[in-house]
């Protein structure tokens, strides 16, 4: 059987999945990353550990699998975490700075000062925030070894160098779309950015198609020398691509640390209030662009409140929060700030509106409603600037499997989800990518025509208004910049 081996590199585990020509889903295997935090607000990665935890997902997944040749490689990867290394010994110079951290944040703020926002946003479509990697680029090169030759890249880039022994040093459009250094309608690395971050863009890697030639193994365990690396893509835009959403206003929901939120533009519109305008992907030199909500801690607070609550798992906690009488407090997960469409960085966690009457299941409902509060938030701010109606929006990540959630997130925002009974749609849509570049599939109609599982989860009548009512509550006291929120 051919098939094409997908990686998903993401925040807190490494997957690979095999994928057959028919588009089915054969074999997976996983491996945990790490992360630390070794100051408030910072997030980091071993760049080293994560490259070992695909060779372990690697392995995991081809361990009981016979007469399987893997046509191609694929890859899916967080996005906007960002590291440095030697260009010719090919050693990690630092560690990688999560997408998540903070650490820059006081960098930002002095390039808002200096009036660079405005232009930053229509090259980039990206805000003036340490989740994304301009001033992220700096810091790393600030505090690399002298005298070296240096690479800087996304976690695509210093993959594919790990895969081929160091001989590519590229990345994809959906990835470079993300650094801050990449003019979306140029298509290219700018110079003027890189003048106003403080960051070489020769040292970044060449841009390619989201499905193109990155190069072939070389020393990878499990995989024949010479096996081509066909696709690479940020993993939110993997899973758009995956569920075949390649209709102007079609979208996904991707759960898991944070969350995004993503529909496919008719043609590029540049970035409004609160969310990003990004290349959802690139093909044949033509970008696909999307509107984005990034969400900067979703699932992540789920085993955080069940471990308070001193529950087994995050199973537990969501069965609880079913039981939960109205009345449940607000919650705003700002761990590390709020992400779109508030943009805050120094927003923090806070529960509001508790009383001596507050129950536990309300505490465990109020955190997981959290999670649908902030899609909710995302979704208006996207329905208000599109110009496209709102079309079929998908699920996926570990957390969509769960009913309950998905049915508090449909209520919300009042539009069916649709679940899916495969969650991997970020190694899924890498795959297609993949196959598209080797000719497996011939076009975007056959791979939207593929068979997948699905689920729809229509709105039901709930207590939406009081829930918006107590997550605005909470929101307008965890910012820093308080102003009343909607409740459309």
């Amino acid at each position: 059987m051919r098939a094409i081996l997908a990686i998903d590199q993401g925040t807190t585990n490494s997957k690979a999945v095999l994928v057959s020509e028919r588009g089915d889903i054969v074999a997976r295997g996983s491996a945990a990353v790490g992360i630390s935090y070794p100051k408030p607000g910072w997030v980091e990665q071993d760049p080293n550990r994560i490259y070992a935890s695909v060779c372990e997902a690697i392995d995991a997944c081809l361990v009981d699998v016979a007469d399987v040749v893997v046509e191609a490689v694929a890859i899916s990867n967080q996005r906007e975490s960002v590291t440095v290394w030697d260009a010719e010994s090919g050693q990690a110079l630092g560690p990688v700075l999560s997408w998540q951290c903070r650490r820059t944040a006081a960098d930002c703020e002095q390039l808002i000062v200096e009036g660079h926002l405005e232009r930053v946003q229509a090259l980039t479509g990206l805000p003036l925030d340490p989740m994304f990697p301009g001033s992220k680029f700096r810091w790393l090169i600030d505090r690399a070894p002298a005298g070296r030759r240096l690479r800087l890249g996304t976690i695509d880039s210093w993959l594919i160098h790990c895969l081929t022994d160091g001989e590519r040093h590229v990345c994809d459009a959906s990835n470079a779309a993300r650094s801050q250094l990449f003019d979306l309608q140029a298509q290219r690395w700018s110079a003027e950015l890189g003048d106003i971050f403080g960051v070489d863009v020769g040292l970044l890697p060449a841009v390619l198609d989201s499905s193109a030639d990155f190069g072939t193994t070389r020393g990878v365990a499990g995989i024949p020398d010479g096996t081509p690396i066909r696709s690479a893509i940020g993993d939110s835009h993997a899973a758009l691509f995956g569920h075949g959403a390649f209709r102007p206003g079609d979208g996904k929901v991707t759960f898991g640390t944070g969350s995004s939120v993503m529909t496919t533009l008719p043609h590029f519109i540049a970035p409004l209030e609160g969310i990003t305008t990004t290349v959802a992907w690139r093909l044949a030199g033509t970008p696909t662009f999307a509107f984005e909500g990034n969400i900067l801690v979703s699932a992540a607070s789920l085993p955080w409140m069940a471990n308070i609550l001193g529950l087994p798992d995050v199973a537990a906690l969501v069965d609880l929060a079913a039981t939960a009488e109205p009345g449940a407090p607000g919650f705003v997960p700002a761990f590390v700030g709020l992400g779109a469409p508030h943009w805050d960085s120094d927003a923090r966690a806070l529960f509001s509106q508790i009383n001596f009457n507050t129950t536990r299941a309300q505490m465990a409902r109020s955190v997981t409603d959290s999670i649908a509060c902030q899609v909710h938030d995302v979704i208006m701010a996207i329905r208000a600037h599109s110009g496209a109606e709102l079309g079929a929006l998908y699920v996926d990540g570990g957390p969509s499997q769960n009913l309950f959630l998905m049915q508090c997130v449909a209520n919300l925002i009042q539009h069916p989800v649709i679940q899916c009974e495969a969650p991997e749609a970020s190694a899924l849509g890498a795959a297609y990518l993949a196959g598209l570049s080797l000719g497996i599939w011939t076009d975007l109609a056959e791979i939207a025509g593929l068979p997948r599982g699905r689920h729809i989860i229509p709105p039901q009548p709930s207590e939406r208004l009081a829930l918006l009512t107590a997550w605005n509550d909470a929101l307008f006291r965890s910012t820093s910049r308080p102003t009343p929120a909607r409740c459309e």
